[in-house]
């Protein structure tokens, strides 16, 4: 019986291919449906779907988990082992993978691996079994989770042995009864996936829990604003920064989005004494924001790092202000090379949100994205088991950290803190200069010699035109040699 269904499958099948091809080879191409495969390659698939998407309602479509380009070549840094001009760590020695966050407020913050949980909001983003969650495995090793742009919600407080919370646009955690209950507190500002541009939830979109939990009338739009609140100047951000850290005593931090005008407002961040700097690049996560702002919007990530790090640095500040990387770190890989360029700890979202998941995607597939295990309001949160997807982050994260661990050992270093840029090469000519690290295709004694060479022949067409040269008369020829014309002088 099986057999026979199977030919009549494959006698159905091959002659709905057999048709399709005869057919596609006779229409036109105004007429063919082939004619999607070269439309498809010149706009790209994503960008034909969103095309249409935004035909549909006028609106920008809310594509979620940021951008699908990588702007970090993170691949083309690699970590240079050791093996007798410096020793590998011996085996026997534990590696130290703890640091502390805001090392000069009252009551820094002691995280035990340097991997934290970004900001991911319930009801703006992630549900509310989904925040259980994440703050479970944070708790399970050590680390911290953040509430996102949100209210205080209570479940996710409970669950958390360690809680940052964001000062945030909507308002939403800015009361001293709710922001005095955090470990921490992170003035945000804006994030990698939207800058600082405005967003809107909808009435419609908005549950009784969430409206509970983040104080919303009962009707009105949940409102994230292009500034803070009662913050129009950096005098005024000066005053919050410095009230906040008198009123609780725990490390105050700013998160921006990578800008090009970053140096400008770390000077102001340091001006204010923040206690740590989140800086998220232009692949960082979101629930949902249009196209624009997660493809054409920030600074990436690897090139964000670099230039902070050296700026606290040049200011004096390593070691004082905590630095914080976020945006498109996917592996521990990813991770080590940003605290290597200078972070002291790092941010992890939409890798945590899949390993949140980990296999209970059978749950979803084929019918449903993974994410609608997560995201509020999606149709199968309820099927999310809340201990089962904290172990799987939990185990993500250890794992994580021993591959760190072992670079470490390779590297000869006792601890993920003192891995730094001497520790990379990188294997791309302009990246090496980028970020300071040495080009690995060149012995160290010749570095500076191939990058002279290599800007030589730039240099060289920059240098002023000769005018021609006319051949002289002869002194003996009838009349004085005329002169050899000079190039005009510029001053």
């Amino acid at each position: 019986m099986f057999h026979w269904i199977s030919n009549l499958m494959r006698r159905v099948a091959n002659e709905a291919v057999d048709k399709a091809i005869e057919r596609m080879a006779r229409d036109s191409y105004t007429e063919n449906l082939f004619e999607m495969i070269p439309v498809a390659k010149k706009v790209g698939p994503i960008q034909l779907m969103e095309i249409v998407m935004r035909t549909k309602n006028g609106r920008p479509p809310g594509r979620p988990l940021g951008s699908h380009m990588r702007f970090s070549p993170w691949d083309k840094l690699l970590f240079n082992p050791v093996h007798l001009h410096r020793f590998p760590t011996p085996d026997s020695e534990s590696i130290k993978t703890s640091v502390t966050i805001g090392p000069r407020a009252k009551k820094p913050l002691r995280i035990e691996i340097p991997i934290m949980i970004a900001a991911m909001s319930f009801g703006g983003a992630l549900s509310k079994n989904a925040k259980i969650a994440l703050a479970k495995a944070a708790s399970r090793v050590g680390t911290a989770t953040n509430t996102g742009e949100a209210g205080l919600l209570e479940e996710e407080r409970e669950a958390a042995s360690l809680l940052i919370g964001q000062y945030n646009r909507g308002g939403w955690l800015n009361d001293r009864e709710k922001y005095s209950r955090l470990d921490a507190i992170e003035i945000q500002l804006g994030q990698g996936a939207q800058g600082s541009s405005p967003q809107r939830t909808r009435a419609e979109n908005i549950g009784p829990e969430y409206r509970e939990t983040f104080g919303i009338p009962e009707g009105e739009d949940a409102v994230i604003h292009s500034r803070l609140p009662g913050v129009d100047t950096k005098e005024q951000f000066i005053q919050l920064v410095r009230r906040l850290k008198e009123e609780t005593g725990v490390p105050v931090g700013l998160k921006i989005a990578a800008t090009h005008h970053l140096e400008r407002e770390l000077r102001i961040a340091l001006e204010a004494d923040v206690d740590f700097i989140t800086v998220d690049g232009a692949e960082g996560g979101t629930h949902a924001a249009a196209p624009i702002l997660e493809d054409d919007l920030g600074l990436p990530t690897i090139y964000a790092v670099s230039r902070a790090a050296r700026f606290l640095a040049a200011q004096g500040a390593s070691g004082k202000v905590s630095l914080i990387a976020a945006g498109g770190l996917v592996t521990p890989g990813d991770c080590l090379k940003a605290m290597a360029l200078g972070a002291d700890a790092v941010y992890i979202g939409t890798a945590a949100v899949m390993a949140l998941v980990g296999d209970q995607l059978a749950k979803t597939a084929p019918f449903e994205p993974p994410t609608s295990l997560v995201v509020y309001n999606a149709k199968m949160t309820d099927k999310l088991d809340v201990d089962r997807s904290a172990g799987h982050l939990v185990n993500f994260l250890n794992a994580s950290v021993k591959e760190m661990e072992l670079v470490c050992y390779s590297l000869g270093k006792k601890s993920l803190a003192d891995i730094d840029r001497s520790d990379l090469c990188a294997l791309d000519p302009f990246l090496a200069k980028a970020v300071g690290v040495e080009l690995g295709f060149v012995a160290p004694e010749e570095q500076d010699a191939y990058f002279e060479g290599l800007l030589a022949p730039s240099l060289a067409g920059r240098t002023r035109p000769q005018a021609p040269r006319r051949p002289a008369v002869p002194a003996d020829g009838p009349g004085p040699a005329t002169p050899e014309p000079q190039p005009p002088r510029l001053h």
